[in-house]
């Protein structure tokens, strides 16, 4: 992972604490006012985590459920692949949900997440955790999180960046109406 690296008016090009997934994603600002123009520009970019402060050195976080109702947490590669199988096997969708504990956006989202996995079992809902599996997230171009992959026999057939609820929900529905699994 490379340090987000980011200019100033008046000074020479400098590294922040941030650990970034993808240092090019984040605009230069000038002036005096650039935290504020960064902060407006991360919330106009509704629901995606490129980095992670660590800057106060802690990581406490407040107890959010990731994984719930019928959303399993995968831990390794092969673990991936034996989920992979799975599906493939019982004929489900795999929805893969690469997030992370940091990432505001995915902390939110996690309790719909769940949610969405108790409403249709007919589909397998996955969670990585990109800090604990780097590698791996890296394999699948992980850029921001949440990053949602839709999956059937192992293949990627949709994509969703953000958290964004109800674009998930619609990106769900279209893929359960594109294998006659209307909800269930």
């Amino acid at each position: 992972m490379s340090k987000l690296r980011y200019k100033r008016q008046g000074s020479k090009q400098s590294e922040n604490s941030l650990q970034c997934l993808d240092f090019d994603v984040f605009p230069t600002f000038k002036g005096t006012d650039t935290l504020l123009q960064l902060a407006f520009w991360h919330f106009s970019n509704m629901g995606h985590c490129f980095s992670k402060d660590k800057s106060d050195g802690s990581d406490s976080e407040q107890a959010v459920e990731f994984v719930g109702g019928n959303v399993h947490r995968v831990t390794s590669k092969e673990d991936w692949d034996q989920k992979l199988s799975e599906a493939k096997r019982d004929g489900k969708i795999v929805i893969a949900n690469f997030s992370a504990t940091w990432c505001g956006p995915c902390r939110m989202l996690a309790p719909f997440y769940c949610e969405l996995s108790e409403k249709h079992p007919s589909l397998m809902f996955l969670l990585i955790d990109v800090d604990e599996l780097t590698d791996f997230s890296t394999s699948w171009d992980i850029k921001a999180t949440p990053t949602f992959f839709f999956l059937k026999d192992g293949q990627q057939i949709d994509k969703l960046v953000g958290a964004n609820k109800p674009e998930l929900q619609k990106k769900l529905t279209a893929v359960l109406d594109s294998v006659g699994n209307h909800g269930k």
